[in-house]
């Protein structure tokens, strides 16, 4: 039996892939324009769309799946203006294509990416943010907007089918394969200091202080917990905070950078950070799972320099 991973070349993809694979699960990888056939040992690629039913049918022919984690987002990403109601319907219809594979190959898990974003949406952003607290309805930006659409069609879909449908809140997710994030500094930060260059902010919605923290936690660590969630006996709950467990500043980065490369130029302003401090608890993932975070600031920082370092590019 193997784990079906949809997006499972992308940047939390590749590193869950690495961590089933550690804790013994083969993987099938569902990738719209990815080249079919083995990549490495236990790890097989197959082209195909998941906003196209036959297509993962034709996956479920060719192997045996028994789980399944979707971390292909099921939203219209990047927005569009051209077609917006159709780009919505084909997002959406994925998310109904992942559970109606799922319960014609009797499927008993399947895993869905959420975000920290349901949270902060709904006005939550002081101190710890527990998994039962109550979200409001809307939400100003896309992508928590259809996260919290996709929970509420995901406990439908499990009351209905008897499948186990397992949200994943993920925080601030950085580290090798990653990209420049709108919503947090890290990543600008890490590539400058591995680069001998000034910091590129121009992402970033709001300029970056030294008081800004968030929960950030290192992809392989992300990768991990999901691992756990997807391969654990029994889970008590439907949705887990996958995170560190607790906010992590600008400071504290440029710090643990500092202790890698001296010399970095990734200075920035005191005294001016406005948002509130919030972090996911994980004592539901830590509790069910048994998982604690392996990378702290100053390993994370490490590791993505020198990965960076190595010649790798993002």
């Amino acid at each position: 039996m193997s784990v079906l991973v949809t997006g499972g070349l992308g940047f939390i993809g590749s590193h869950t892939v690495r961590a089933l694979r550690e804790l013994g699960e083969e993987c099938v990888l569902v990738q719209r324009r990815a080249a079919t056939g083995a990549v490495e040992d236990g790890v097989t690629v197959e082209q195909g769309d998941i906003r196209d039913l036959a297509s993962l049918r034709a996956i479920g022919e060719r192997h045996r799946i028994g789980g399944i984690v979707h971390l292909a987002g099921s939203m219209p990403w990047p927005p569009s203006a051209d077609a917006p109601v159709e780009d919505a319907r084909r997002a959406l219809g994925s998310l109904f294509n992942i559970m109606q594979v799922a319960q014609d190959w009797g499927v008993r898990r399947v895993g869905v990416a959420s975000t920290i974003g349901v949270y902060l949406s709904s006005g939550l952003n002081e101190g710890a943010l527990t998994e039962d607290m109550p979200l409001s309805v809307g939400a100003a930006h896309l992508i928590p907007t259809f996260k919290k659409v996709g929970e509420l069609l995901g406990g439908y879909l499990a009351d209905a089918t008897g499948i186990e449908v397992v949200n994943y809140r993920i925080s601030g997710t950085w580290g090798p394969r990653g990209h420049s994030d709108p919503f947090f500094a890290a990543p600008a930060l890490i590539h400058a200091a591995a680069r001998g260059v000034a910091p590129d902010f121009s992402a970033l919605v709001a300029a970056p202080c030294a008081e800004d923290a968030l929960d950030l936690c290192y992809v392989k660590d992300t990768g991990r917990a999901i691992a756990l969630l997807q391969l654990a006996g029994k889970l008590d709950h439907a949705t887990y905070n996958v995170a560190s467990g607790r906010a992590t500043s600008n400071a504290e980065i440029i710090a643990a950078i500092r202790a890698t490369v001296p010399d970095a130029d990734v200075d920035l302003p005191t005294g001016a950070a406005t948002a509130p401090r919030a972090w996911l608890d994980i004592t539901r993932l830590r509790e069910d799972t048994g998982f604690t975070p392996e990378y702290d600031t100053a390993r994370a920082a490490a590791d993505y320099i020198a990965w960076l370092r190595a010649g790798n590019v993002s």
